[in-house]
């Protein structure tokens, strides 16, 4: 069996100028970066967004709550628009650039698997088109500019010890979690405590990726807030004036990037927000220019549909201004089993009863989706030790709640893997509406009461609890007019809960808030819930270890 790095590498990739023909864009409309990558160019993207042309379907894919069992929503996010293509439908893929962090660190490689990626595979998981270092830059020359600031006599009146803008990293590197800086005497700064973010939690991130013109861009920047001054007055980037050099820093990263899957099939991937710690989308910009491009847009959303699913269509769709036709929910059967209470070593023997127990996870999420008013599919991602009696079991319960369900084999089998599951989103997206509602009214809901039904109708939960500091910050927020924003979860990917342990669909628990972080630029608060980290750690044994080039430039043991 080849890996998913020996498949890519034996692949052949056509020019990307061809790719671009194949939805209308000439050399002329893109920024190359080799014979196989490219940007579009702000000028085509303008005219775009400037046609009465209506924008094509939207396919959101989503997931399950993950587990180590494994899910396949990107893999099966790429066999779903191959096999649409392969249907005839001018499809674009619209995914997440990967970061540095996972890929080094446990997950691995982050563009698909099997026959069923997007080319090339070894550059979107490693640099790429530089997207994540031009954000890191502008994200710690901001620090920069604001430990200048301090040093030159501090005119803002800042207190250093409200800063809450922290520098990033685009690794996992847990040591730099907390730190101080400014030490070494008076010539070498103002000291005070600091730290890092991984890049992909950054507001930087977010506002990068919600961003819908250079002037949206420079607008969202001035509104950052970096602390306070001594009087309780809060501190913007527009204070220090520096948000058009902030800009200049993403005057590229901002353009979607366009690649290729391994059967040609456009994509554009653009911006990595986390989906446990930001809110988990690709940007705005590729995604709307996908919709112009194409009949089909197939999108994904990070993580279970209770953390991406909630945040693109409460936090996304309002930037969008367009809510999915058809949302997928990628299962297995593995992880379906592990919901009802199956360890890792015996997934591969046959468990009707657990895999019913475990059914009450995909339910819930099932569940969720509808009361957006969102159709939806389900899409069962195979693996080699999945039995007849299972599937059968499994289709049987999703078909009694009404849902079309598809069983999908996209990483062994490529688009041809795929297509009982592009026929049923077809089918699904023509007889079948999408009456979106939002979960709640942005303008009217307190911060207190959006939290609420985020958990209690999202997650399941009974209530909220909120910390003393949570208090506080809920009164402060709302007397400085920010409880009009929606609500970003930080909260474990991998129960319904805020407690990584209790899987299937926990009852009966409360999610703790600890405090609320604003980001005024990105246009959210953050919500920490648990032991959630905006700074991952590696692993006992990181997937760095396996990786390496040989002397002819071959990588090896990427994913």
């Amino acid at each position: 069996m080849l890996s998913d790095i020996e498949i890519a590498q034996r692949s052949t990739m056509l020019p990307i100028v061809e790719i671009a023909e194949k939805i209308n864009l000439i050399e002329d409309d893109l920024e190359l970066y080799g014979k196989y990558k490219a940007k579009i160019n702000l000028k085509r993207i303008n005219q775009l967004a400037g046609q009465k042309k209506p924008a094509g379907k939207l396919v959101l894919v989503t997931s399950i709550n993950p587990t180590p069992a494994g899910e396949g929503k990107t893999t099966v996010s790429v066999g779903l628009a191959d096999a649409l293509n392969y249907l005839e439908q001018s499809t674009i893929l619209a995914l997440r650039e990967p970061s540095l962090g996972p890929t080094m660190g446990m997950k691995g490689g982050a563009a698909g698997g099997g026959y069923a990626q997007v080319m090339p595979m070894e550059d979107i998981n490693m640099h790429f088109t530089g997207d994540m270092h031009a954000l890191t830059a502008a994200n710690n020359a901001l620090s920069a500019f604001i430990d200048n600031h301090l040093y030159q006599g501090n005119g803002c009146q800042i207190n250093p010890a409200t800063i809450t803008w922290k520098r990033a990293l685009d690794l996992n590197d847990r040591a730099l979690r907390n730190i101080v800086v400014g030490l070494g005497g008076r010539f070498n700064g103002v000291p005070r405590e600091d730290g890092f973010d991984i890049t992909v939690a950054s507001e930087m991130m977010a506002i990068l990726c919600l961003a819908t013109d250079i002037d949206d861009l420079k607008n969202r920047l001035s509104h950052i807030v970096i602390g306070e001054t001594y009087d309780r007055q809060m501190v913007t980037v527009a204070d220090l004036k520096v948000q058009g050099a902030l800009a200049l820093l993403l005057k590229d990263a901002i353009k979607p990037n366009l690649v290729q899957t391994l059967y040609h099939t456009p994509a554009l991937v653009h911006g990595g927000p986390f989906a446990n710690i930001a809110h988990g989308c690709n940007s705005v910009l590729a995604t709307q220019t996908a919709m112009k491009l194409a009949d089909y847009t197939v999108t994904e959303a990070g993580f279970g549909a209770d953390l991406g699913a909630e945040k693109f269509l409460d936090i996304k769709v309002p930037q969008l201004e367009k809510a999915p036709d058809v949302v997928v929910i990628v299962a297995t059967i593995r992880a379906l089993k592990m919901h009802g209470g199956v360890v890792k070593t015996e997934l591969a023997h046959e468990n009707i009863e657990a895999l019913k127990k475990g059914f009450a996870n995909l339910k819930k999420h099932i569940e969720n989706m509808q009361n957006y008013g969102l159709p939806v599919v389900v899409a069962i991602n195979e693996f080699s030790s999945d039995t007849e009696k299972e599937e059968t079991c499994l289709k049987e319960m999703i078909e009694a709640l009404g849902v079309p369900v598809a069983l999908t084999s996209v990483w062994e089998k490529g688009p041809v893997g795929g297509i009982e599951l592009a026929k049923a989103v077809i089918e699904t997206a023509e007889k079948q509406s999408s009456d979106f509602v939002p979960l709640y009214d942005m303008k009217k809901r307190t911060i207190q009461e959006k939290v609420t039904t985020i958990v209690t109708d999202i997650y399941g939960g009974s209530g909220v609890q909120f910390s003393k500091k949570a208090k506080k910050q809920m009164q402060t927020f709302a007397e400085r007019g920010w409880d009009h924003l929606p609500i970003c979860m930080a909260k474990t990917q991998y129960s319904l809960s805020d407690d990584p342990t209790q899987l299937g669909r926990p009852t009966g628990f409360d999610v703790t808030i600890r405090e609320f972080v604003p980001k005024l630029g990105a246009g959210f608060i953050v919500a920490l819930t648990g032991q959630v980290l905006t700074m991952p750690g590696l692993p006992k044994k990181p997937a760095a270890l396996q990786m390496d080039i040989t002397e002819d430039g071959e990588i090896k043991g990427l994913f």
